[in-house]
């Protein structure tokens, strides 16, 4: 977790990446978020300028509100970005010295959903090295494709399996633990009978890793 209050401490790195957009959303945060899911996960901080010396200056956004639904609105759109990592927990606004910044968490993605790839087209995948985001080659691309398509036995969802074959009140405690872990998931909120499903599914295969990992 970064000390807030000492910013300039930090110096962008291969976890830290840090951009003023003082002027909106910077089209640029979009290949940090890709880059930082396929790596090692990061950390991205708007309204953050990095100076001359390499140390990090908060200059403050105008409209943190704005600029946070204006993420969450495209972060949430599947021709942008191949899939969203976060939760609400992962996105949030600081207040440093009456100045506002946004903190971005981005985690390193499941195997299963790299490559986070970018605007629908799986090749627009990124990978951060040192204080950048590079565009994949095409044989690091596939290196994710194939990593990705390699599964065990008890990782795959049995298509005739439903919820009703799992204890219920190991079902309940499950759905605490997310609820917790992942605040004001999508999935939680949605009503909708198809994203019910898609939970559902969701919730078997974790709870298929989670026995196994027992074992």
């Amino acid at each position: 977790m970064l000390d807030f209050m000492n910013l300039g401490l930090y110096r962008e790195n291969n976890r830290i990446e840090a951009k003023k957009a003082q002027g909106g959303l910077p089209e640029s945060i979009w290949e940090t978020y890709s880059a930082f899911a396929n790596t090692l996960g990061g950390v991205i901080l708007l309204g953050v300028v990095e100076k001359e010396d390499k140390t990090l200056d908060v200059v403050g956004l105008p409209n943190a509100d704005k600029l946070m639904k204006q993420f969450w609105d495209t972060v949430n759109n599947q021709k942008k970005v191949s899939v969203n990592l976060l939760s609400h927990k992962d996105v949030f606004a600081q207040d440093i010295d009456g100045k506002q910044i946004i903190v971005i968490n981005v985690p390193r993605a499941d195997r299963a959903y790299r490559p986070v790839y970018l605007d629908g087209n799986p090749l627009n995948t990124y990978r951060r090295d040192g204080e950048g985001d590079y565009r994949c080659t095409k044989e690091q691309y596939q290196a994710m494709v194939r990593d990705a398509s390699v599964r065990t036995q008890d990782m795959l969802i049995i298509s005739e399996m439903s919820a009703d074959v799992l204890n219920p009140e190991s079902i309940r405690s499950y759905r605490q633990r997310m609820r917790l872990s992942k605040p004001g998931h999508v999935w939680e909120a949605s009503e909708s009978k198809s994203m019910r499903q898609r939970a559902e599914e969701y919730l078997i295969r974790e709870m298929q890793l989670f026995l196994s990992s027992l074992i």
